[in-house]
């Protein structure tokens, strides 16, 4: 995000795990995502959901966990 801005203006990132908070989907919404997929599962989903609504963009939550502890 940081080293080329312009390349990534309008992406969609794709993340294996939840967000626990919305900190990290706002560095990846001020970097230029528009559409972020994530498992979701989080017991602070709705604070992440409300984030992407305020900022505009895209949220998918897949509901599908890709590794587990």
């Amino acid at each position: 995000l940081m080293n080329f801005p312009e390349r990534v203006q309008g992406s969609v990132a794709a993340s294996d795990a939840f967000f626990p908070f919305p900190d990290a989907l706002s560095i990846l919404i001020d970097g230029g995502i528009r559409a972020v997929v994530q498992p979701g599962g989080s017991i602070r989903d709705e604070s992440v959901i409300s984030a992407a609504k305020n900022a505009g963009i895209s949220l998918y939550l897949t509901g599908i966990r890709h590794f587990s502890h």
